[in-house]
């Protein structure tokens, strides 16, 4: 059994590190509410955007198909990790990195496959194995559409310069604190929407509807990005919050048990002090 001092000393270990993480669960915790405003209320403009997206193009001749949708043999991919920059999070990076090493290895055997990193955790680990592109960690600092579309702008120019023949994004899409799905999407090209048999839309077009479609396009990219970029900055925080809620509970448990062997061995100690004191009067009596 540790002696007392030993205890004493990871009883005191243990309470700073709980102050620690439950400090660090509320400031989770703040931040998840303004993250998780921000993507509630950008999802339903983002998916009216791509409906309306989807609705227009649908109509369209293949002649009057934008050039984003271009589709080439497949031999440069470039794939958009969205990771975070600190860690702390539980699996929330671990996972991004596995399904991005997944998609380069699995999908795409042979091929020259290249990572735009977002976030500092994913280039630490994807820098190992794999060719970066470019790394990007200041655009946690100032996460606004502006910042996000010169992102945006920068991928669709590299599509077409034919730098790369196809541009994958991979996320963590937000659903609660406790959960986040790792999501892998097409940014370019922009796959083919799906078409209705006689579909009416009840859209009067000013200018035509080509121009319009064209315009569209790179500002439902854009879109597209912030919104992953945004569901990631909620997932992250979510995830931390519940990591470091579960390290304050586990904290707390082994603290717990700490105090009970503390108070176990001063028992035991002050019983043989006892004992000592016992057998010394005893043995000066006789």
């Amino acid at each position: 059994m540790a002696n007392l001092k030993d205890l004493r000393n990871r009883i005191t270990s243990v309470s700073s590190t709980m102050q620690i993480t439950s400090a660090m669960k509320m400031v989770s915790a703040a931040k998840l509410s303004k993250a998780q405003d921000a993507i509630t209320a950008m999802r339903p403009y983002s998916e009216k955007l791509t409906q309306l997206l989807q609705d227009l193009s649908a109509t369209l001749d293949d002649d009057a198909s934008s050039k984003f949708a271009e589709e080439r043999e497949v031999e440069n991919i470039l794939i958009v990790a969205i990771s975070s920059n600190r860690g702390l999070a539980g699996a929330f990076n671990t996972n991004i990195i596995k399904a991005v090493r997944n998609k380069a290895n699995t999908d795409y055997p042979g091929k020259n496959v290249e990572i735009y990193t977002i976030g500092k955790k994913a280039d630490d680990i994807l820098s190992r194995n794999f060719t970066i592109y470019k790394n990007n960690n200041e655009i946690y600092d100032e996460l606004t559409y502006d910042k996000v579309a010169e992102i945006a702008e920068d991928l669709m120019q590299l599509f077409l310069e034919e730098r790369y023949d196809k541009i994958k994004i991979v996320y963590n899409q937000f659903k609660n604190a406790a959960t986040q799905i790792v999501t892998e999407e097409q940014f370019l090209p922009i796959e083919k929407f799906d078409t209705e048999e006689n579909k009416q839309l009840d859209y009067i077009f000013e200018p035509s509807k080509i121009e319009i479609v064209k315009e569209l396009i790179p500002k439902s990219l854009k879109m597209q990005l912030y919104k992953a970029l945004r569901d990631s900055f909620a997932s992250e925080h979510g995830a931390r919050m519940t990591a470091m809620h579960k390290a304050t509970e586990n904290a707390t448990e082994l603290r717990d048990d700490l105090k009970l062997s503390y108070n176990k061995a001063r028992q035991a100690s002050i019983t043989n002090e006892i004992l000592e004191i016992v057998g010394g009067a005893e043995a000066l009596s006789n």
